[in-house]
């Protein structure tokens, strides 16, 4: 209540003085005028926040044992929206109903200085170890960190290393470029040339179509048998009313429409569970990570090359300076077949995009050509 009549709820600040008629609080005859003028000589921008304590010390405004307020003191008060007439409940301000020591122009120039002067608590910058606590020593069960060292040349180079946390391990460090490499190689190793990946999204595009047409023609179709059934349903209640059949044919006919009914529910509700799983999706995602391989294979970018493992990639692990870590099946059978396709940088046999004879798709192996194509691929459709 005292907050809703914008009453002041404890103990005033300084500046202020309680009044137990009135259970607010008034400015103080002597306080406030020190307060606004603590405001005014801050405003110039003559004083510091020790100079201003100082200030107030020589006006008889000190600690209980007599020494000047200290910085945070000062601050707090150069802060106080208490002096502009607001109350203060929790993290919250609301206007109040006592008579306010400053003008809202004078506090707002008092926190403009303050904000310049502001020094902001330096954040001490961390090492740049893309591929820090991504694998695991495959000897101890350990984490790879990483760590800054100097050559023989004098050249500063980062290699990582296992951290031994769980015992003694006689696993060897591992230079950044050469862990780089590697997983370099491995990404281009399930990675596809443009030539195939974009003809495979524009078939994932077809089926999509596809599919998108079908799943409105079934739901369609059963949105108006629906519609049919409530015509009948109403129709038969409308007949039995009038009197123009008896109560059991109306009961025998009413129970087979709301079974009806209800079967064409359900069957729409898993009709829009199926076509809402779009089943091409997963397919798309992974046809655009073969491409992002393919990217991240000849990149520079070590933290967007940590970022894709760990999309892709499972169980990474060092051992005997070699990285390995697997990938789902439709990238490992990739890695498995590209031997069978012809180079990336080879140009293709015309200037049209691929096609159908191309690329082996599953269907008894009747459209399979012997040179270029993906052995025993299959794409689901």
């Amino acid at each position: 209540q005292k907050l809703r009549r914008g009453e002041w709820l404890n103990r005033a600040p300084f500046g202020y003085v309680n009044n137990p008629r009135t259970r607010n609080i008034d400015p103080h005859p002597t306080h406030a005028r020190v307060v606004q003028k603590a405001f005014e000589e801050y405003a110039t921008g003559r004083h510091s926040l020790v100079s201003l304590s100082q200030f107030l010390a020589d006006l008889g405004v000190s600690t209980r044992h007599g020494t000047p307020l200290a910085k945070a003191t000062i601050k707090r008060m150069l802060s106080n929206r208490a002096y502009l007439g607001f109350v203060k409940h929790g993290d919250e301000w609301f206007d109040g109903c006592f008579e306010p020591i400053v003008s809202p122009k004078l506090f707002e120039a008092v926190q403009k200085i303050l904000s310049a002067r502001e020094k902001p608590r330096k954040v001490r910058n961390g090492h740049n170890f893309p591929f820090a606590n991504l694998f695991r020593c495959t000897e101890c069960g350990s984490m790879f960190t990483a760590q800054w060292a100097t050559g023989k040349t004098g050249l500063r180079y980062r290699y990582y290393r296992c951290t031994k946390k769980k015992g003694n391990c006689a696993q060897p460090y591992l230079r950044e470029e050469a862990l780089a490499e590697q997983i370099k190689e491995r990404l281009h190793s399930i990675s596809l040339c443009d030539r195939y990946t974009d003809w495979m999204l524009a078939e994932i595009e077809k089926e999509e179509s596809i599919q998108t047409n079908l799943s409105h023609s079934t739901l369609k179709h059963l949105a108006v048998k629906l519609k049919d059934n409530e015509t009948r349903m109403d129709t038969l209640v409308e007949t039995y009313l009038d009197g123009d059949i008896p109560k059991a044919v109306y009961l025998k006919k009413k129970d087979k429409l709301m079974r009806d009914t209800l079967s064409l529910k359900q069957q729409k509700k898993k009709d829009v569970e199926r076509w809402g799983n779009n089943r091409v999706e997963p397919l798309r995602e992974w046809v655009l990570d073969t491409k992002q391989a393919a990217f991240l294979s000849s990149s520079t970018d070590l933290q967007a090359i940590r970022s894709f493992v760990q999309k892709i990639g499972t169980n990474p692990s060092v051992r005997d300076k070699t990285a390995r870590f697997s990938v789902p099946a439709p990238s490992h059978f990739v890695a498995q077949r590209r031997r069978f396709l012809p180079p990336c940088a080879a140009s293709p046999r015309r200037p049209s995009a691929l096609s159908r004879e191309e690329v082996s798709i599953c269907a008894g192996g009747e459209n399979r050509t012997p040179d270029h194509s993906l052995e025993g691929c299959c794409y689901t459709t």
